[in-house]
């Protein structure tokens, strides 16, 4: 047995099917359905149930292949040891971040990234959070930036900024006159959300909770971009947060944002990496620079805007 074939194992386990495995392993089909069953020979058990159409993996198969993950991540650990010994600052950093926060952080926070580490290769993987958690847990990211709360013990939790939010409703919406909104404004209101799966949604509903107000029925938005033109629309109002109303980002037609009255509602960001990880000390300088981020780009002052 060796790592190749662990690799080959875990990618047929993540894939599903030969010709995708290979390709993702840069190896032929037959070299690494040849080396599969080589290795079931080694260990002398089926690992994999072959048909026509799928590939699946036997339960043993299913439990190897998650062991496997534990040992490639391993000796990745090791490898970044090494690497981080001999330049701390150079690498591979693969950073996993939820969708409604990447596009509006990831552009103040790269290019300070790059000329803070000149020689980091980030590799960046946007998916909810529980995907992101579940791949630090595997170990096929370094690193994540999530919402909280966390709770896993195997995680270190580094938290970043404070995020609020605020109310963007259609320009001729009877809200759009406030200069400031108390939470129980939004008494009675029907707010558009996200689909189940995003943290943002779980977010919100909260905010509703505690105004007293609820969902409006018949819609679930993808992101924050069709939340944003549904607004435009006079679908309805939502509530976003900072960074998503901040340039770059480009304004909408139609939309008024409003600002709550202090202390508004908000969501809490931090950094995650596992505890065991080898890259502890990188990590606390790529969190305190993200930490010394401008402040006015995560307050709500002068992001009223009305555009027709």
């Amino acid at each position: 047995m060796n790592l190749r074939d662990l690799h080959y194992l875990v990618a047929l386990a993540e894939h599903r099917h030969f010709g995708r495995a290979a390709d993702a392993s840069f190896v032929s089909q037959p070299t690494l359905s040849t080396q599969i069953r080589k290795l079931e020979d080694e260990l002398g058990v089926a690992l994999v149930e072959r048909t026509p159409r799928k590939v699946l993996l036997t339960e043993t198969g299913r439990e190897i292949a998650r062991r496997a993950r534990a040992v490639l991540s391993q000796v990745d650990e090791i490898k970044s040891i090494a690497q981080r010994t001999r330049d701390p600052e150079s690498g591979t950093i693969r950073l996993g971040i939820f969708p409604t926060l990447g596009p509006y952080l990831l552009p103040h926070v790269v290019p300070r990234l790059r000329e803070r580490f000149p020689r980091l290769e980030l590799l960046l993987r946007e998916e909810k959070t529980e995907q992101v958690l579940h791949m630090l847990r595997e170990g096929t990211l370094d690193a994540g930036i999530l919402a909280l709360p966390i709770h896993d013990d195997s995680l270190h939790v580094e938290y970043l900024f404070e995020e609020p939010f605020v109310l963007a409703v259609p320009a001729g919406h009877e809200l759009a006159r406030r200069p400031h909104l108390r939470m129980d404004d939004l008494a009675e209101q029907d707010l558009l959300l996200l689909e189940d799966g995003h943290c943002l949604r779980d977010q919100a509903l909260e905010v509703c909770h505690l105004a007293g107000a609820g969902e409006k029925s018949g819609f679930r938005a993808t992101s924050l971009e069709t939340l944003r033109q549904m607004v435009s629309a006079n679908v309805g109002i939502t509530l976003l947060p900072a960074l998503a109303v901040k340039p770059p980002v480009p304004q909408s037609p139609n939309v008024s944002l409003v600002a709550f009255d202090a202390p508004p509602p908000s969501r809490r960001i931090a950094m995650l990496w596992r505890k065991s990880s080898a890259m502890t000390p990188f990590f606390e300088a790529v969190a305190e620079l993200i930490r010394a981020l401008p402040h006015d780009l995560l307050t709500t002052e002068g992001c009223r805007v009305a555009t027709v």
